[in-house]
Parts: C-alpha cells; structure tokens; sequence
C-alpha cells in the first residue's frame, strides 16, 4: 500500500493516490499527520535526527510515531532521487533512522 498508493507532488507533500481513500477521514488524517509533521528535506530530517540521537530516554507514541513515517518518507525518496548524491544522502538518512528505531525498541 505504501510504495505504490503513495507519491510525493512537486511541493513534497505526500499525496494518496486513490482519492477515495484520501477523502475518507482516516486518509485525510495520515496525509496530515505525515506532511505537517515530518521534515521533508535532508538538512531538516538531518535537524531531526540530531533532537532524536540526543535523547536517553524512550520517545512519546507521537515521537515514535513520527520516527516510522519519517523513515517511511526516507525510503521513498532514497528510492526516488535521479541523482546519485541526493540518492545517497537520503540514504543516509533512511540509515540514521533505522538506528534510532533499533535504538528505540531496545529502551522498550
């Protein structure tokens, strides 16, 4: 669902494909969730990971939340970049993340 019932418009916000979907509350309120409150850039999500890294203790639900979409939108645009070096980048990204997570799941 994830892969092919989302894309990323040129605003880099996150659009559903299937407008049904979209248009019901639920779709409405991930699309909002996900494009109001993750970094849609590598500077910033690099901005995030430094808050996330810095913290010993274990995240809010909304934090870890916003911790899975974000590697989710990470994904998509390592996958999705033409260029090598803004391919790498979110890369490296998608990794930070990862660990964070593995990190996360270890304080649970």
């Amino acid at each position: 669902f994830l892969w092919r019932g989302l894309e990323v418009d040129v605003d880099s916000n996150v659009v559903m494909r299937d407008q049904e979907i979209a248009s019901m509350r639920q779709g409405r309120a991930f699309l909002s969730l996900i494009n109001d409150s993750i970094p849609k850039t590598v500077s910033a999500m690099e901005k995030l990971l430094a808050t996330l890294e810095e913290q010993d203790n274990s995240f809010t639900p909304g934090r870890f939340e916003t911790l899975i979409l974000g590697t989710i939108y990470s994904a998509y645009q390592a996958r999705n970049q033409r260029l090598e070096s803004e391919q790498q980048a979110w890369t490296d990204i998608l990794g930070r993340l990862a660990n964070v997570t593995f990190v996360q799941l270890r304080k649970s």
